[in-house]
């Protein structure tokens, strides 16, 4: 039998309040439209304990005993890759028999709930430290530096990449059928290679790698792209050059290029994408290049271009106005890798 809905509270008072005027259990019910074993249900509990609210309900035993659900919650905490059949386990050698599902549901009652492993950079004690010095130091810099960083990165965008997910409406076994299916090739089908900035302001030049970088190319790169952006960003004199420390980026030859050009680099800390608020732009591009889905490498790079020219001007000043979360959430985080 289909459970039925429970009444409100306004409901039930009202049953009340109708019973206590001298009205019968039938007029009651006919008035509002309820049951008349329904309404006198209900005046009989409002009797017995002068309420019309839910009494508590007893329910079955717990079949984890109080100690139990401190000592799994306690192991969780300290290896959370703890499986759900470690835990029966351990449950099992004191005499105590549960299922993994009811290991899932005590701890969700404690607050802990399974989720995929999110896949971050691996960070050495050295990152760790360099990551919360570079935030310590800058987090009471005015917003105004932030605005004068010209932020640049390389990204890999595939052709057929998993660069989205996709649901669809579909009826049993119909898995297989064209209209229900994704067409994927092996190795995605082909990448990209793109060198890409932005400011505050905007987006600035994107062009495609074409071969593989070293040294000598990036700094050609830097040479034709890096100045035609800031000036048409218009950035202000003095603005700051910011690139993470890819060996590329860090070659004797590339700094002493830079210096000849008066360049001034952002010193920056290894391993520390989630300060780069650039990572959150090649999101964006790439969400809008995989809707367009482009069909062969030369379709992906004219998508990646238009797109790119297209990223609103709103979303390069949003990313850069709240570069202040980020330091907040390094330093929250000990210097681990944030949300970001």
């Amino acid at each position: 039998m289909a459970k039925t809905k429970e009444l409100s509270k306004d409901t039930r008072n009202k049953i009340v309040d109708l019973h206590q005027a001298g009205k019968t259990e039938s007029a009651i019910g006919k008035q509002l439209g309820v049951k008349k074993s329904t309404v006198g249900a209900i005046i009989r509990k409002w009797k017995t304990y002068k309420t019309t609210d839910n009494l508590p309900r007893s329910g079955a035993a717990r079949k984890i005993s109080p100690r139990g659900v401190k000592m799994i919650t306690r192991t969780v905490s300290k290896n959370p890759r703890t499986t759900r059949g470690d835990l029966v386990n351990d449950l099992q050698r004191p005499g105590t028999k549960v299922t993994k599902a009811t290991i899932s549901n005590t701890l969700r009652r404690q607050g802990l709930k399974s989720y995929s492993a999110r896949c971050v950079p691996l960070l050495k004690p050295v990152h760790v430290r360099a990551h919360l010095k570079f935030a310590k130091e800058h987090l009471d810099d005015p917003e105004e530096d932030w605005e004068n960083v010209i932020w640049s990165d390389e990204t890999k965008i595939e052709l057929f990449g998993k660069n989205s997910t996709c649901r669809v409406w579909r009826r049993k076994n119909t898995e297989l059928h064209p209209k229900n299916t994704i067409p994927t090739v092996k190795h995605g089908g082909g990448n990209i290679m793109l060198w890409g900035c932005f400011s505050v302001k905007g987006p600035g030049r994107l062009i495609r790698v074409k071969e593989r970088m070293n040294g000598a190319m990036y700094r050609e790169i830097l040479s034709k792209n890096l100045l035609p952006s800031a000036r048409a960003l218009k950035m202000k004199c003095g603005w700051v050059f910011q690139h993470d420390n890819d060996p590329k980026h860090t070659a004797r030859p590339t700094k002493a290029w830079l210096r000849k050009k008066h360049f001034k680099v952002l010193e920056w800390p290894s391993q520390s994408p989630d300060l780069n608020p650039i990572e959150n732009l090649w999101r964006e591009l790439k969400i809008r290049v995989a809707l367009r889905q482009p069909q062969n490498i030369t379709a992906l790079e004219e998508i990646c271009m238009e797109e790119w020219a297209k990223l609103p001007a709103t979303v390069c000043k949003n990313l850069v106005a709240t570069y202040r979360k980020r330091l907040t959430s390094v330093i929250a985080n000990k210097g681990y890798i944030t949300k970001y």
